[in-house]
């Protein structure tokens, strides 16, 4: 599955997984305890496809940074807990991404990765592959 239909919803612990649309928005099913609910196109939604990490050149997509933490982890767990120390996780996530930007990038917003990652692990849901494929077969005024 790609990240284009995992979201992270304001307020919200955890990951959701679009299901459908509605007229008021739409239907999203928790990654944690596959309870479904009704989502209002007023509440704060980022898919996780639009995220991306500050460095001190450029914004790294979260599925780069993702897939380095899968090859670090061999596809499991992730070392650090999100509840380790700031230090820890910091440390950790320079290990990651060292060109990360300290300034912009928070022990907060490293901790929700880890987070991510765990849970995504967790649903099997850290294979990309399919969806760079997928992308590549859509003509170019679809792409955007």
């Amino acid at each position: 599955m790609s990240l284009e239909k995992i979201l992270s919803i304001s307020g919200k612990p955890g990951l959701y997984k679009l299901i459908t649309q509605t007229r008021s928005g739409f239907v999203a099913e928790s990654l944690t305890d596959k309870k479904r609910i009704s989502v209002s196109v007023r509440q704060n939604v980022s898919l996780l496809s639009e995220i991306a990490i500050y460095t001190l050149s450029e914004e790294v997509p979260l599925k780069e940074v993702l897939n380095t933490i899968k090859e670090k982890e061999d596809g499991k767990q992730a070392s650090v807990s999100p509840k380790d120390s700031k230090d820890k996780l910091e440390e950790y996530f320079f290990g990651i991404l060292p060109e990360y930007d300290e300034d912009r990038v928070y022990a907060s917003d490293i901790k929700k990765i880890v987070q991510w990652y765990n849970l995504l692990q967790q649903n099997d849901l850290l294979d990309f592959s399919e969806n760079e494929e997928s992308n590549n077969d859509k003509p170019k005024d679809e792409e955007e």
